[in-house]
């Protein structure tokens, strides 16, 4: 496969594995997507992706492995992300040999646990049944010594549940994947994370996971777009570089050939730009999640947001004065 691979910072983990600072997001919206997660990983390599970022949930895991087996491209030029699933945090490693055998890449880059809470015989746990995502955690360190995955670490964690987890850890998480966008800096959650050597991943940089998410605010932020005239870039393309610039992963995720490649081409944003985006989430309204489709209420996968260690109140805002 011929490609020009972007000129994309790396990262270093809290082990010393190295991780492209720009992946290719392979959530469809939708659970599978066969044959169209396929084409999206191929089409990603050749315009220089080299991290995908998949999960057993996904259900695709099959395919992303496949694209990356037929790119021809060495496999320790690519890094490969998958998640444990809630179904299996009491079967941590059967878990992990059938994503592995699904993508069937040799081994896998980093192994996240997907959510805090665990579901059993299709009921969520409280966060004090057993397993906890602290015996989870447990179980995914094990992990390490089979030599079939290179760092392990967590998603959709709070300053609550990491301040729950780390005095158990003999590691600690390498990543926290979470929501992170403008609306939803998270400074907090960010500076606990860096004070103990965990990278933030940003899913939904861009504001969005699927066509449920339909809040235009972000992508037609004035400031946004003031930004993107300036560089005659893409919206999408000032979200990502602000991102990777403010020392976050991003995994934004497109299908279309021409945006894939704006993704990843990251621009140097000024001090001046990059305050003005820092402040989006002060004006009014805008400090939030975008990604309300997947809550009821204010519960998420059986949590509350409480539980979670999230400050929203029903519609999303982050609540005056919380901790975040």
């Amino acid at each position: 496969m011929t490609s020009t691979v972007p000129n994309v910072p790396h990262l270093t983990l809290n082990n010393g594995v190295k991780i492209p600072a720009v992946g290719m997001g392979c959530w469809m919206g939708y659970p599978g997507g066969g044959q169209e997660v396929e084409e999206l990983v191929k089409n990603a390599l050749k315009v220089g992706y080299r991290h995908f970022d998949t999960a057993a949930f996904y259900s695709n895991e099959e395919h992303v492995g496949k694209a990356i087996r037929e790119s021809g491209i060495p496999r320790n030029e690519i890094f490969v992300t998958t998640k444990l699933p809630n179904t299996h945090h009491h079967q941590v490693a059967e878990a992990f040999e059938q994503s592995l055998n699904s993508l069937n890449i040799d081994y896998i880059d980093l192994y996240l646990m997907h959510w805090p809470q665990a579901m059993v015989d299709g009921r969520t746990l409280a966060p004090e049944e057993h397993p906890t995502f602290v015996e989870t955690w447990k179980d995914m360190e094990k992990l390490l010594d089979t030599g079939k995955v290179r760092a392990i670490g967590v998603s959709n964690f709070s300053l609550k549940t990491l301040q729950v987890l780390l005095p158990h850890c003999k590691v600690v998480p390498a990543i926290n994947q979470v929501e992170l966008q403008p609306c939803l800096p998270s400074l907090k959650l960010k500076k606990y994370c860096e004070d103990n050597g965990i990278i933030l991943t940003a899913f939904s940089p861009l504001g969005k996971c699927s066509s449920a998410d339909n809040n235009p605010a972000l992508m037609n932020d004035s400031d946004i777009l003031r930004v993107a005239a300036n560089h005659n870039a893409a919206p999408a393309q000032i979200l990502v570089s602000w991102a990777v610039q403010r020392g976050t992963i991003v995994i934004p995720k497109s299908g279309n050939v021409e945006r894939m490649t704006k993704n990843i081409t990251l621009i140097t944003l000024t001090d001046e730009e990059m305050d003005l985006i820092n402040n989006i989430h002060k004006k009014p309204n805008m400090h939030r999640t975008l990604l309300t489709h997947y809550c009821q209420g204010e519960t998420c996968f059986g949590w509350t947001f409480e539980q979670l260690g999230w400050p929203y109140d029903i519609e999303g805002r982050v609540k005056e004065g919380s901790v975040w």
